[in-house]
């Protein structure tokens, strides 16, 4: 697995993971959307710490700063 994700993408991830997190938790959302989005921040999570998504490989967006 090549890495495809660059730092700023890592980083929006894991806020945007976090903030979902807590309005989940706080039941601010709640119901299936609550558990979609839950997933979807979880899905996030795992990518950021993999520095890869496979959506871009599919879409062939590469946001790695290329190495010299």
């Amino acid at each position: 697995m090549k890495k495809n994700m660059g730092s700023a993408d890592k980083i929006i991830r894991l806020i945007i993971a976090a903030i979902v997190a807590v309005l989940y938790f706080t039941n601010v959302i709640t119901g299936t959307l609550g558990i979609v989005l839950l997933v979807l921040a979880g899905v996030f999570v795992i990518t950021s710490f993999m520095n890869f998504c496979p959506l871009y490989t599919l879409l062939g967006i590469n946001s790695c700063p290329v190495k010299k």
